[in-house]
This record gives structure tokens, sequence and C-alpha cells, in this order.
């Protein structure tokens, strides 16, 4: 009698990636590059029209699944809507990545109040109660990345002008390190990703592109490189990750010198990328 071939072993599941900020700019790239690895897509930002468009194409080009589900993490009940969402559609995230943001230029007191807690809410709140609603699931199948981004202006000193961004991205590097250190014994990696100065639609919203134009080319990344070291280093277990030899050579720089002289050199460039009216 011929022996029965046992069964074909069955593929994993497909992985879910929601991507915040996904309409555009590095946000945009993290989408492409986590279907090109196969992920099914969960995007969402403001811009619906620009979610419909990558989300077509992306289907089209890597045939995954992606579902739109726009969202301004503004309003502090955006995070627990997104989540009943995903729960009606039986989407279980396994990757997070907190991408949403933008700055407020000029100095702090050029812009109201309901402005700087509008972009605490987007840039603060929402990354941390969407990870905290997210992450007991991740935790419960042990398996779990996510992608905070945060920015180099989270690793050297404060400079006038965009007050509340260089601080807002030091809490996600800081909450990212000691989240990590919590989670990754249980297969849950948390690395902070902070790039420098990326081409995006970022300055374009700020109102900065002019002197954007004006620095040399040889500090800028584009949005797809950016990502690819951010992937490689929340899969590696690395809970900082600074993108580009540039980029840390500043934060090396910075974290070396003597901390007065550190503000005075990163204060005197300043005025080449901050409006601090």
């Amino acid at each position: 009698m011929p022996a029965t071939a046992p069964p074909a072993a069955s593929a994993p599941a497909r992985r879910t990636a929601l991507v915040t900020g996904a309409s555009s700019g590095i946000g945009a790239a993290f989408a492409e590059a986590l279907a090109q690895q196969g992920h099914q897509l969960v995007l969402t930002a403001r811009r619906a029209d620009r979610l419909e468009a990558l989300a077509a194409r992306l289907r089209s080009t890597h045939g995954v699944p992606v579902h739109v589900l726009p969202a301004d993490l503004a309003d502090p009940l955006a995070c627990d809507a997104l989540v009943a969402q995903l729960q009606a559609a039986q989407l279980q995230v396994d990757v997070l990545v907190n991408n949403a943001g933008y700055g407020v230029p000029g100095s702090y007191l050029s812009a109201r109040w309901s402005t700087h807690a509008d972009f605490l809410q987007v840039l603060v709140t929402s990354v941390a109660q969407l990870t905290h609603l997210l992450l007991p699931g991740m935790q419960q199948r042990r398996y779990g990345r996510i992608v905070n981004v945060a920015s180099l202006a989270g690793l050297v000193p404060g400079v006038a002008g965009h007050t509340l961004y260089p601080a807002a991205k030091a809490f996600l590097v800081k909450f990212s390190e000691s989240l990590h250190a919590e989670v990754s014994a249980r297969g849950v990696f948390v690395s902070a990703l902070c790039p420098g100065f990326t081409w995006s639609e970022f300055h374009d919203v700020t109102g900065t592109r002019a002197k954007m134009n004006a620095m040399p080319a040889w500090m800028w990344m584009t949005a797809e490189d950016v990502v690819a070291e951010g992937l490689a280093a929340v899969q590696a277990g690395r809970p900082v990750c600074v993108p580009g030899r540039v980029n840390r050579a500043v934060a090396t720089l910075t974290r070396l010198l003597p901390p007065a002289l550190a503000r005075r050199l990163v204060q005197r460039r300043s005025g080449s990328f901050r409006d601090s009216r």
C-alpha cells in the first residue's frame, strides 16, 4: 500500500501593517516598502483622495490587500474610532508605523494654543494612545513591530522656532526606548526612526521650502532610503535608528560636544531651516 504524502504546510498568514500619515512622504514610502514585503495594509490620514490613489496603486503593483480608513488624529476620539473600525473588519495589526506629523512654524506665542494642542494630540498623544490600544494584541500573538517616526531634531539641542517640534520628537525617542525595553522579550520590537532632512511635502506644509532649497544636496535623503533603514532597524530590535551617515555624524557630534557649545553651533545654523518669528 503506497505511503500517504503528508499534507502540504499551509502558507503563513499575511501580516497586517497600519501606517498613519500615509498619504505622502515618509508615510507613503513606508506603505510602498511594506506592500513590497507582502504585508496587508491599513492606511490612514486626513486626505482620503490621496489614500485611495495610493491604495489603488499598491494593490495593482504588489497584489496586496489595502484598506483605507481616513482619520484626523487631531481629534481626541480618532484613535478609539480607528481601532473600532479595525476590530469590525477583523484586522489584527502586527506592524504599526506612527508617522503622522507636521510642524508649527514661528515662535511659540505666534500660534494660538488650540494650534499647539492639535499638534501635541497628533505627534504625542495619538502615538501613545494608538500604541496602547494595539500593543496587547501584539503581545498576545508574541509578534509586533512598532516604528515611531521621530527626528534628528529630537536628538540635538533645541533652537528658536518650531518650539514644540523637537520636544515632541524627543518624547518619541525616549518612549520608544522605554517601551522596547518593556516588551521586546515578548516578541514586540519598538524603534524610533530619527531622520534629518528628507525630501517630502513636509517643508511645503510648514512654508519653509525656500529655505530648504538652499540647503546643500548632500544633507538630504530620500524617503525610500529613510524607510529602508528604519524597517531594518526595527526588525533587528534596535530601539533608535538615525538613518544616513551625515545624520549619524551630527547626532554623535552634538552628543560629544560640551552642551553649551553644541547649543551655540546648532543655533547658529538654525536660521537656515527654522522660522523663529
